[in-house]
């Protein structure tokens, strides 16, 4: 059985014991998504009704630096940042349809 849901402004298609990892949720334990977009066959418009998407919280962490720099050539205008983006990983306990 698989499930397609949608937090932090992206879709995941998952499967019981999957793990993965996620834009940053406050949460230290468990947590339930709701937004579940798919399950198995049946199609959402636009959620399923009564289906969740249950996962437990391994870690918090940061993802690898991505450097971000610009640059405009015979203008002497160079400017060089860093970006660590906050990722929660989770791992599928359970996909759950009423």
């Amino acid at each position: 059985m698989f499930a397609v849901f949608k937090t932090g402004g992206k879709q995941y298609k998952v499967q019981k014991g999957d793990v993965l990892s996620i834009e940053k949720i406050d949460a230290d334990k468990k947590v339930e998504f709701d937004e579940v977009l798919m399950v198995n066959d049946t199609i959402g418009t636009p959620v399923v009704k009564g289906a969740k998407v249950i996962a437990d919280v391994l870690e918090q962490m940061r993802d690898e630096k991505v450097i971000v720099f610009k640059k405009k050539r015979r203008q002497n205008y160079r400017r060089k940042n860093g970006h660590r983006q906050h990722l929660t990983v989770i791992k599928i306990q359970d996909i759950k349809v009423a």
